[in-house]
């Protein structure tokens, strides 16, 4: 690893963690209806928004109600966006004239979405209209980062309370998340993307001659034809509120929608803004900070060695090139290493973090192709997802996928000294543990079994353009996105089948909202139990006893369940790679 490099790494680490505790603190306001900076510019516009909807923001309701708010309005959501794909080609804003879109294609998609997984089987710009790109899309990745915020809170209310029926009012939450936090931060990012370079109009595409012919397929080319639209407004808030779909084909690696090195920093900053900062936003609403740093600390401690492993597997290269007379170290700019499938202009350091970053949260960006990374760095990418999206995570579905691990590494303490588990208060009882389960071991049984089935067909297989090792992977990879809402690709499958298409997008929606229905159930159940008394014999959960304990919870599951898949796929190439498979 070059110096460059981990410098670049650590910069970033600073960054976010320096901006966690001001803008966690703000959430905590928002979500805890606190006046802020903000209130008198969004105050009317919230209660003009309450009047127009009928809402009663003083109005709380039960766990149960809460779930039913948030499956309606998804699958009213769900439902919009598939209409408008289907009829996309009599909408307006189609200066392309694009057809609607396939039914099983506009499926997946719109499950995707309303996911906050943003699986693409489709190409941005041969596909999407821009009313498509702009009502559809973009509408639910503010609304889909906003409910995965407000079941976290939902959550969070069922560790501060005492005796209570009611964990809050999904319509409210919802409408908090998305007025206060995540519209100013998506203008002001739009703003500078813009300042970058990032297209944002709605012209018709350009065609344009090319300074120097080339030739493709015996053909000589002459001319380029420039996609544009309304990207930069969709960026922001791809990256803010962890959804991650591209505007363009090939997404944050385009140089339309990512263009520089300050934008790319811009945007990768970003997918990992929302869910570092809900640390502190926890530990504010709980009334003890140290819980939400402790919290944050076990995300960052399992993210950093994983990204630098796979930066120092891209920067150790493939040996496979030495065979072939390809001088690796030979680059000035990026030290050597594979820059196969990189852009230059971010190189291996800047791709590698980008990598980690957006695997870690369930963004599903990219700004390289992982297919073409090392089998080692290849499979920390994968493994990120499996371990169940809570390093990090989703905009709020990180979190309370990481206080379920927290709820299991109590229950687990307490077995070992003989004592009923507690964690902020609450006794941990056999109902919390089993929900807790089902929110952890759910996404890892429709993974596996998604990708067995894929793997033994004849519809799943033939999507496939590597043999062996590499094209299970490509199967592994899509179903570990696809079953943690993610939403990257691998890259080498062609997932725009109808197989791909429903079997994917069952994974998609299994794994989003049958998590947040025993999440919401643990909330209920939290919510109407008295606190405990902190006793000698009780666990505290902000030292770094406890953060060990919750990091070895997180390992041992994603280890224990994927190992054998892994070794299927990377581990195996990688012996491969090395002249030892």
């Amino acid at each position: 690893m070059n110096m460059l490099g981990v410098m670049q790494i650590a910069l970033f680490a600073i960054v976010l963690t320096a901006l966690v505790k001001p803008l966690g603190g703000f959430m905590a306001k928002v979500f805890q209806g606190e006046r802020t900076w903000l209130s008198p510019v969004l105050g009317p516009v919230e209660r003009g928004i309450y009047r127009l909807c009928g809402i009663d923001a003083s109005s709380e309701t039960t766990w149960k109600r809460y779930a039913i708010a948030v499956l309606l309005f998804n699958l009213i959501g769900f439902l919009a966006v598939y209409s408008i794909q289907l009829a996309q080609g009599v909408l307006p804003l189609n200066p392309q004239a694009f057809a609607g879109v396939e039914a099983k294609s506009a499926f997946n998609t719109a499950v995707s979405f309303a996911s906050n997984t943003n699986w693409q089987g489709y190409g941005g710009e041969s596909t999407m209209s821009y009313f498509t790109q702009m009502l559809a899309l973009n509408v639910q990745n503010f609304l889909s980062a906003a409910s995965g915020m407000a079941v976290l809170v939902a959550l969070i209310r069922g560790f501060s309370r005492r005796q209570a029926s009611q964990i809050g009012n999904f319509y409210v939450d919802m409408t908090r998340g998305t007025l206060y936090v995540l519209v100013p931060l998506a203008l002001v990012l739009a703003l500078a993307l813009v300042s970058q370079g990032v297209v944002q109009n709605f012209s018709e595409y350009k065609t344009v001659e090319l300074v120097e012919p080339v030739v493709m397929q015996s053909e000589q080319v002459t001319q380029q034809t420039i996609p544009l639209g309304p990207a930069a407004s969709q960026v922001a808030i791809k990256q803010l509120g962890t959804n991650g779909g591209g505007f363009f084909n090939v997404n944050s690696a385009h140089p339309l929608e990512n263009p520089t090195p300050l934008s790319n920093f811009l945007e990768v900053l970003a997918i990992l803004l929302i869910p570092a900062a809900l640390c502190y936003t926890f530990g504010r609403m709980v009334n003890d900070t140290r819980q939400g740093w402790a919290v944050y600390a076990a995300m960052m401690i399992i993210f950093l060695p994983l990204t630098f492993g796979v930066f120092g597997a891209e920067q150790a290269g493939n040996p496979r090139f030495d065979t072939l007379g390809v001088d690796q170290a030979s680059s000035a700019t990026h030290s050597g290493g594979n820059m196969e499938g990189k852009e230059v202009r971010f190189g291996i350091a800047n791709s590698a973090l980008w990598a980690a970053v957006t695997t870690a949260a369930s963004n599903g960006s990219v700004n390289s192709m992982h297919d073409s990374y090392t089998p080692l760095g290849g499979l920390v990418p994968m493994w990120l997802m499996q371990l169940g999206e809570v390093v990090f995570g989703g905009a709020g579905s990180g979190l309370y996928g990481m206080l379920m691990f927290a709820i299991v590494a109590v229950f687990i303490a307490g077995l070992m000294v003989g004592r009923t588990p507690e964690y902020l208060g609450k006794k941990i009882e056999a109902y919390e543990v089993k929900m807790a389960s089902l929110v952890l071991l759910l996404p890892c049984v429709v993974v596996l079994i998604g990708t067995a089935i894929a793997s033994a067909i004849p519809a799943g297989t033939s999507s496939v353009a590597n043999p062996g090792a590499h094209g299970f992977s490509e199967i592994l990879y899509a179903f570990s996105s696809a079953g943690n809402n993610n939403g990257s690709a691998f890259g080498g499958l062609s997932a725009n089948t109808p197989f791909y298409n429903i079997a994917l997008g069952v994974t998609m929606w299994i794994s989003r909202f049958w998590l947040m229905i025993p999440v919401l159930a643990i909330a209920g159940s939290l919510a109407a139990k008295r606190n405990v008394a902190i006793t000698a014999g009780t666990l505290p959960t902000h030292t770094p006893l406890f953060i060990a304990m919750l990091i070895g919870v997180v390992l041992m599951v994603g280890a224990l369940t994927f190992l054998p898949s892994l070794a299927l796929g990377p581990i195996v190439e990688h012996l491969q790679m090395i002249g030892k498979g």
